[in-house]
């Protein structure tokens, strides 16, 4: 008896060290997890295989088919950034440690600026640079969340809150008004080039932090009954969704006014036709995420992530949703194999369709003026998106089964 209670203490022991892989996953949030990432790939294909002289969300110039290949994909980053809050949470209530969380978040935040700084942003350009991407956001708020877990949970809440909703009064403010402290405002809330530097910042701080800050908050819920949950979940979800249709409907607070955040305009109008009214109505601003777009992506997602909570534990559910949940178990993996996997993509078919390729090997869409002539239709994204889910499946579908297999090994939770 005394050897047994031992030996299970010790396997409870090496559980609790594993951290997020050793216990059992929740399938709900792999499979949203997945599902954008999934999403993701589609905007990153845009980037690469077109060569359209305009942005999606350019409502004067833009048509349905390319609005609507953008905006699908406004839903990732809100609800990775959600997501990554719950994780944390539920990595602490698994080791019932909040020092072991705090310095998990701490080394794996640095753990993803270093990537961006490398191997992520030698994809993106098969040359090294400097932008704080998502994965550079990502892992700054995860390294703010550190700092923060040890707080109690309604300050985290109310913290998280006031950025997410109170960060849109701060939109005219310009980095210049700062002072010495402009780089700093560059980097929380101004997308561009951070002043003095040559760093470029797309994914701006302070409203993602505020997301993640509530996902872990939320994963608060994760000790109910799945019921229970899930409901709840389901009633947040509708509550975000119609607070946002109300504060677009009304034009209301929570979106940048015309040339704030850029040339397009911030308020919704009536369209020639009822398709472009609605492309109005769901241009959001996404750098800094505004807080209508926080409640358009979240909304929706928080009401799809209560549905798939509540039949994911159903036999048909787990078959169907198998290869998105996949995805979603290894998400830093597929992250940096679906850049390089599209990047190689791209430089293939443009020499198979006699276009300029040179280019690619030594630039990006961003870092340099896009021949004429480069360039495929929405067709091929959509096309080329399939093929590289199928081609993204297997590698992954190995290492989700390799972290299976070796749940004891520390360094695979940074994966």
């Amino acid at each position: 008896m005394a050897q047994a209670i031992a030996t299970a203490r010790h396997v409870t022991a090496a559980a609790e060290a594993a951290g997020p892989i050793a216990a059992e996953r929740i399938v709900s949030i792999d499979f949203m997890r997945g599902g954008v990432l999934a999403l993701m790939a589609i905007d990153h294909l845009r980037d690469f295989l077109t060569n359209i002289p305009i942005e999606p969300e350019d409502v004067a110039h833009t048509w349905p088919g390319l609005f609507f290949t953008r905006w699908v994909t406004h839903f990732c980053a809100p609800l990775f950034f959600f997501l990554a809050g719950t994780g944390a949470y539920l990595y602490r209530l698994r080791t019932k440690s909040t020092a072991a969380t705090s310095r998990f978040l701490f080394t794996r935040g640095l753990w993803l600026v270093v990537l961006e700084f490398t191997i992520i942003e030698y994809a993106w350009t098969f040359v090294f640079w400097r932008m704080g991407g998502v994965i550079w956001s990502l892992g700054c708020s995860m390294i703010l969340l550190a700092f923060l877990v040890r707080l109690p949970e309604k300050v985290m809440f109310a913290i998280g809150a006031a950025i997410v909703v109170l960060h849109d009064l701060f939109d005219t403010v310009k980095p210049a008004q700062l002072g010495r402290f402009d780089w700093l405002w560059s980097a929380l809330h101004r997308k561009g080039v951070v002043p003095h530097t040559h760093f470029f910042v797309l994914f701006p701080l302070l409203p993602l932090a505020g997301v993640m800050m509530l996902g872990y908050v939320f994963g608060k819920l994760f000790e109910k009954p799945v019921a229970v949950r899930s409901r709840i979940t389901l009633w947040i979800g509708i509550a975000a969704s119609a607070t946002f249709v109300v504060l677009r409907a009304f034009n209301a607070y929570g979106n940048p006014t015309a040339g704030v955040a850029r040339n397009s305009p911030g308020e919704w109008h009536v369209q020639g036709s009822l398709v472009m009214s609605v492309v109005s109505f769901l241009d959001t601003e996404k750098y800094p995420a505004s807080l209508q777009y926080l409640l358009m992506t979240l909304g929706p997602s928080l009401i799809v992530l209560a549905l798939a909570d509540r039949i994911g534990g159903s036999r048909l559910f787990q078959v169907i949703s198998k290869p998105i949940v996949i995805f979603g178990r290894v998400p830093l993996l597929f992250y940096v194999l679906h850049l390089y996997l599209i990047h190689f993509a791209a430089i293939i078919l443009a020499n198979l369709y006699h276009q300029p390729a040179g280019w690619l090997w030594h630039g990006s869409f961003w870092m340099n003026e896009v021949p004429a002539g480069y360039g495929q239709g929405l067709g091929m994204v959509y096309a080329m998106w399939v093929l590289v889910l199928v081609g993204l499946y297997f590698p992954c579908a190995w290492f989700a089964e390799y972290r299976r297999r070796h749940k004891a090994q520390w360094w695979l939770s940074y994966f």
